[in-house]
């Protein structure tokens, strides 16, 4: 017999999928029709261009359990490197040829040994670390971003969020999320979600006595 517990977190995984595949569909709309100068530009991911952001989605849509754990092993436990390997695996030789990798797995569940949120907040996160410097913008459905925000406040797990939240009170001011308590950070769901992933960029969209804090939090592990 099927434990409750189990069937609910089972629903909750596959609810979270429908969601993962609109974003990678939105953020390939988006991307269409981009100048070689624009594939070039700096992401807010310290260190990749816009293209080699996208290039890292796709290699995390086509990475399984096996796959990751094989790759950590041949990288001897340097995730970086596993992250730069595999990012050139799936670079493709041009900017149209790295889209085209990124729209094959749209639909994709492939994931490395992560919760589907958290591949839900990947594919937000970097989307945005995309289309920021590039002045696109979306308006996420507040559902979507509330997951997102909900996931990030209790996990520290690939980015630093819950320990750079620690001792503030977050309060999206466009939609039910509140996080913690201390010195106040309002501001839209995606700017919490964005600060508190290490985007100090997102600061400039914040307010109250807590941001400053935040800020200098930002960019540290």
């Amino acid at each position: 017999m099927t434990e409750p517990e189990v069937t609910a977190d089972r629903s909750r995984t596959t609810g979270v999928w429908p969601l993962i595949r609109a974003e990678r569909m939105a953020l390939a709309t988006d991307l269409e029709g981009l100048t070689h100068e624009q594939w070039a530009t700096t992401s807010l991911c310290t260190g990749f261009t816009v293209r080699e952001v996208l290039a890292h989605l796709t290699a995390a849509a086509s990475l399984n359990s096996v796959r990751w754990l094989a790759g950590v092993l041949r990288c001897r436990f340097d995730f970086d490197k596993q992250v730069a390997m595999r990012l050139a695996e799936h670079l493709g030789n041009t900017p149209t040829e790295t889209l085209e990798r990124f729209r094959r797995v749209v639909p994709s569940t492939t994931k490395p040994p992560l919760p589907a949120l958290a591949m839900l907040g990947e594919t937000v996160v970097h989307g945005q670390d995309i289309r920021r410097p590039l002045g696109i913008r979306r308006d996420f459905p507040i559902e979507t971003i509330t997951h997102v925000a909900e996931y990030y406040r209790g996990s520290d797990l690939v980015v630093v969020a819950k320990g750079r939240i620690g001792g503030l009170k977050l309060v999206a001011n466009d939609g039910p999320f509140t996080a913690g308590s201390g010195p106040l950070v309002s501001g839209t769901t995606l700017a919490l979600v964005m600060a508190m992933t290490g985007r100090s960029a997102y600061c400039d969209d914040l307010e109250g006595e807590g941001v400053g804090l935040l800020r200098r939090r930002c960019g540290t592990v």
